[in-house]
């Protein structure tokens, strides 16, 4: 028997007792109580951050939207520092813990290695987040999300952080320690399914990420506390990269174990070819890391020689690896469709997927945000020569919010439809507005990014109060379309944050007050019966016509290429060669 893309349907015999695990009565997996409880409890607190990530948003949304300019200089930096951490760390992080909870113990029929290590977790993770909320509010530590020395925070800031990274590191550590036991009392046949090989790619890249966290974050904390003199700005810029860009590539790697696994529940798709799909989560391991150099690139710390090759060919295999799963998840999806008989054209199997099911408009939405907004643009930011003009404009965070919010929380957003019923056991209301939730929220956010985006390339700077108001200190005219940009961008945030809103609404109202769904096998938005038809993989028989993607995927390539060498354009516009 080999395994699933998120696992066989395993007898709960495993590595502990009856009384510690139920079968989930619609995918008939074994859940672990403990488990369980803490993937609660993770996605709780989760929610929790983003919430409060998400009134920073639309606060940074309406100041930098010139006609209404909403908050003060002071509290725009507070708030800027408010919304970073929170969206970027607290949300993200704790919902990944929820995910290798489930990818451990309950798709390898296995318990969780410890309900110590849990707690542990669970509550460095809490109190350190609360910690750091509370310094940024009493406005002693107003350092953006890259706390860049010499500006220095509250102590009790950067202890805050630590927290959180140390309590995520136990996470980590449990859940390696939980694929460890299921390895040795044999809970599972074959390979690990290909979600918790994703999710074990993102724990090996988390592990150094944090161990980067450790090298910056404990020195800082002592320096805030006068027990080290000085810090040198040089060597924190540099080694903060290893923490900052790689934590996002944690999120890379668990965003695409949502896809696969959304692919099952959804339409009940299998990836076409296993060992390619893991291959591209190995490259992911080996040379995302490399990729950091790409936020340094006008940093006189470093040689060209290092940015160069770091940025523009080794940072490439690890783009490599995105751009596997960006034809294989559509691709997957393509094969299950054609299977029921969508075989109408190019793209019948498109155009008849359950694009009223949450989960798969959430996680389709994610994927092609993520593919052609922030794939797209982070491989061209990444060139040095294109950098130089960009690195320090709103582009980039146009980009980092069509990856990060685009891609990962959409796709993090559709799992969310499917844990309540399944893991929370409880239904939602009002499932015409889960319906439309992914699109309000995906196409604020595609919105504001393009806002963004194009507001840089006039110019405007990220991380300013006044620049380009009327008489502002800073005051700088960009033009007309650089107005008109930012109120697109302004226009686009109050749709996402509507989106943000109406998410939370929903899932606290299904969560506290929703009706119980115990003992009974359902799909939870009545679309294919995928979930309880099986989840094994594909084998070399099965039929892997995937015209659809192919054309999807030269779109993506023609739309790269143009977008590449339009910036080339512009960048000789700029430099004129004498």
């Amino acid at each position: 028997m080999t395994s699933a893309v998120i696992g066989d349907s395993i007898p709960a015999t495993g590595n502990h007792a009856a009384s510690e695990v139920r079968s989930c009565d619609t995918t008939t997996l074994p859940v672990c109580l403990t488990a369980q409880k803490f993937i609660k409890l993770h996605a709780v607190v989760a929610v929790v951050f983003l919430l409060i990530g998400g009134i920073g948003a639309i606060l940074l949304g309406l100041t930098r939207w010139p006609a209404v300019h909403l908050l003060s200089a002071e509290w725009y930096y507070r708030v800027l520092t408010l919304h970073g951490l929170n969206m970027l760390i607290f949300w993200i992080l704790n919902f990944e813990i929820a995910i290798l909870y489930f990818a451990g113990p309950v798709l390898l029929n296995s318990r969780l290695f410890s309900k110590a290590m849990a707690w542990v977790c669970f509550g460095l993770m809490l109190v350190g987040g609360v910690m750091v909320d509370i310094a940024i509010l009493q406005g002693r530590s107003d350092v953006l999300m890259t706390s860049y020395v010499p500006l220095k925070a509250a102590p009790h800031f950067y202890l805050g952080i630590i927290l959180v990274a140390v309590g995520t590191l136990v996470g980590v550590i449990n859940f390696l320690l939980t694929v460890y036991i299921a390895k040795r009392d044999h809970t599972y046949e074959g390979s690990v399914p290909l979600v918790t090989f994703g999710a074990i790619a993102a724990a090996i890249i988390a592990v150094v990420t944090l161990l980067h966290g450790a090298v910056v974050m404990i020195p800082t904390w002592l320096w805030s506390m006068g027990v080290i003199p000085q810090i040198d700005a040089g060597w924190y810029r540099i080694t903060w990269w290893g923490l900052g860009h790689m934590s996002q590539q944690v999120n890379v790697c668990a965003m695409v174990a949502c896809w696969y696994l959304l692919g099952t529940l959804t339409v009940g798709s299998k990836p076409i070819n296993q060992a390619v799909c893991r291959g591209a989560f190995v490259l992911y391991i080996l040379f995302i890391n490399l990729a950091s150099a790409h936020h340094i690139l006008v940093d006189p710390g470093v040689g060209a020689g290092w940015k160069i090759w770091n940025t523009s060919y080794a940072m490439y295999l690890a783009v490599l690896a995105s751009m596997i799963h960006g034809f294989t998840v559509p691709a997957s999806i393509e094969v299950a469709q054609r299977k029921k008989g969508f075989n109408q054209g190019l793209f019948g199997w498109l155009a008849n997927a359950p694009w009223s099911n949450p989960g798969f408009s959430g996680f389709f939405l994610s994927l092609v945000i993520f593919g052609f907004g922030g794939g797209i643009t982070g491989v061209v930011l990444g060139t040095q020569q294109i950098n130089i003009m960009a690195h320090n404009t709103m582009r980039i965070p146009g980009h980092f919010h069509v990856t990060v919010v685009g891609g990962t929380t959409l796709a993090f957003m559709a799992l969310t439809y499917y844990v309540v019923p399944l893991i929370f056991q409880k239904e939602f209301y009002a499932k015409g507005l889960c319906r439309i939730q992914p699109y309000l929220f995906g196409g604020g956010i595609v919105m504001a990014a393009l806002g963004m985006s194009f507001a840089g390339s006039y110019g405007v700077p990220r991380r300013h109060w006044d620049i380009g108001l009327t008489g502002g200190q800073f005051a700088h005219d960009f033009g007309a379309g650089a107005d008109l940009m930012l109120g697109v961008m302004g226009v686009g945030t109050v749709l996402a944050f509507l989106g943000l809103l109406l998410f939370i609404l929903l899932v606290v109202a299904a969560v506290f007050l929703g009706r119980s769904n115990a003992g009974r096998a359902m799909d939870p938005w009545h679309g294919t019966a995928a979930i309880a038809e099986g989840v094994g993989e594909t084998t070399e028989e099965d039929d892997h016509n995937t015209p659809g993607t192919l054309v999807l995927v030269a779109v993506f390539l023609l739309s790269f290429a143009v977008y590449y060498f339009a910036n080339w354009k512009w960048l000789s516009d700029v430099w004129e060669v004498r």
